[in-house]
């Protein structure tokens, strides 16, 4: 998030205001209006002939921002850790046992992830290292939910994956689209139905949502790779080279910028 110069302003003369009044609190002297006026004379006075001051502020206030905002990210992930990676109801694609995660949070209505998750099912057919765990985010709509609930139930018969991609490619997920893809699949449709009311499905997809309202992931995709979350939609190129950043922390070579990995 970008401060506004204004806001700088703002911080850099109230620094500088509570400056000057603490040492007229610590001096024990009362501030009178006219010693408020001249504060903020002496305040005035000093920007204008040290404006490099504000510039100062803004990119002090900004590091120290993105500095929190590390931290902060860093603590959620560590405290949601299990929940985020060891959960058994998250579907896994690639090699579960790959040296780099990528986790993706998704709503088979939304059409960001219906552009953008093939790309990374793209990383997977070249990537034999790459894991990634899918998390349903239904938010879109009650279609969404159903269509969550049946690509949960479709594990139930070892169909998760296709049954993903399936869904994904389709114009909108509904139940006659979700009743098309079971056909197509050769899925009992019967078990199917019957596996999307288990109550465990419910709440793998509740505690998805608690864990994306954690992490700020408000929309649709939203992704994590290594430290590092992106509430949104990333390009591929963009994606493969966090996780080639992401695997270079752990091999410590120097990580190379690539789209090689992309291509379908």
């Amino acid at each position: 998030m970008k401060i506004k110069f204004t806001h700088v302003t703002q911080i850099a003369a109230l620094s500088l205001v509570v400056l000057f009044g603490t040492m007229l609190s610590v001096a024990q002297k009362p501030v009178t209006k006219q010693e408020k006026a001249a504060i903020e004379n002496i305040v005035r006075e000093y920007l204008l002939k040290n404006p490099k001051v504000l510039r100062e502020a803004m990119q002090a206030l900004e590091q120290q921002e993105a500095q929190d905002r590390r931290e902060a990210v860093a603590r959620d992930l560590k405290s949601l850790k299990t929940d985020i990676y060891d959960d058994v109801t998250s579907p896994v694609g690639g090699d579960p046992n790959g040296d780099v995660t990528v986790v993706v949070f998704f709503d088979y209505n939304c059409g960001y992830c219906k552009t953008t998750l093939p790309d990374l099912e793209g990383m997977l057919k070249k990537d034999p290292k790459l894991r990634v765990i899918y998390k349903e985010f239904p938010i879109l709509s009650n279609d969404s939910q159903l269509a969550a609930q049946a690509a949960m139930a479709a594990a139930k018969q070892g169909k998760y994956i296709e049954f993903h991609r399936a869904l994904l490619s389709t114009d909108s997920a509904t139940e006659a689209s979700i009743r098309s893809v079971s056909d197509r699949l050769k899925l009992d449709y019967a078990k199917l139905k019957a596996d999307m009311k288990d109550p465990k499905l419910n709440e793998a997809l509740l505690r998805n949502r608690s864990i994306a309202s954690k992490l700020g992931i408000n929309g649709t995709p939203g992704y994590i790779v290594g430290d590092q979350i992106i509430p949104g939609a990333i390009d591929a190129v963009s994606l493969a080279n966090l996780v080639a950043s992401e695997r270079s922390k752990s091999s410590g070579a120097k990580p190379q910028k690539t789209a090689a990995m992309i291509n379908k």
